[in-house]
């Protein structure tokens, strides 16, 4: 599956990826506001390869968000209570409230990828996590919970070019370890997890969308018009329509709204 994945979609020109940037950006932050007025609960996930731009990504989704609507989650390996429990627990818990937009950066996913490749779980357990997933996520989606879905796509060759780059770059050195050049040895593994991952958990109430990453402009942008044209969608919103044509949440627009009748008076 990912192989069919077309890594050359680019924007190489600056003032077209600030336009687009901005454009959707804008347009996210009136959704947000949707999200809070019609009190839904939203959650993204975003899954993808080390250094495939998940947290530039996300930077530029919240970059102009109501920091009071939305939460991130960085999750690594459980620790406390939440190594105690079952590995869905600690995603139970962080769930949005209605109104709210919950952002995991790596999520429940761990479970059918780190896990099945690294030996952390057994085989029984990973095969079964597939049906618990779909599960869990169509429970969210009935309950009327807004999700998407983010796999950052990147080359085996990107990766590289980019462990390389924040090897020689002291102020991005930290974010390589040593894990990050062993998982690299481990890429074919990964990869056959992923497409497994895609394959069995990608659902008609809960579908997976697969960012070609090559290219960061090109990713960030992709982002962003996913989750606006899905939130616009779900929320029966335009945010890009004048206010006066805007569509109510039943479908309607402000500018067919009758104007409430004069009553009339009664004949002495």
């Amino acid at each position: 599956m990912l192989a069919t994945v077309d890594l050359s979609q680019t924007i190489e020109d600056k003032k077209e990826y600030r336009e687009q940037l901005i454009r959707h950006q804008v347009a996210l932050h009136t959704l947000g506001f949707q999200v809070y007025q019609q009190q839904r609960p939203v959650i993204l996930v975003f899954e993808g390869w080390d250094a495939a731009g998940k947290g530039g990504a996300i930077k530029r989704v919240t970059e102009r968000l109501d920091p009071r609507g939305y939460s991130v989650y960085s999750i690594a390996a459980p620790k406390g209570d939440d190594a105690e429990h079952h590995y869905l627990w600690r995603f139970w818990r962080r769930l949005p409230e209605a109104g709210q937009i919950a952002i995991f950066d790596r999520s429940w996913y761990g479970r059918v990828m780190v896990e099945r490749v690294e030996g952390f779980c057994s085989d029984e357990a990973w095969k079964r996590a597939f049906r618990e997933i779909n599960e869990f996520e169509r429970q969210l989606v009935d309950f009327g919970t807004v999700l998407f879905k983010f796999w950052v796509h990147i080359s085996n060759a990107e990766q590289l070019a980019r462990f390389q780059a924040r090897a020689s770059d002291p102020l991005k050195s930290w974010k390589l370890t040593d894990e990050d050049w062993r998982n690299r040895e481990k890429w074919d593994n990964y990869e056959r997890a992923v497409n497994d991952m895609l394959l069995k958990t990608s659902t008609v109430k809960a579908p997976w969308t697969v960012i070609p990453g090559n290219s960061k402009w090109f990713a960030r942008v992709q982002v962003l018009k996913v989750l606006v044209e899905g939130l616009s969608k779900e929320l029966n919103y335009d945010p890009f329509a004048p206010p006066e044509q805007q569509r109510t949440i039943d479908g309607g627009s402000s500018s067919k709204k009758s104007k409430p009748k004069k009553k009339k008076s009664k004949k002495s």
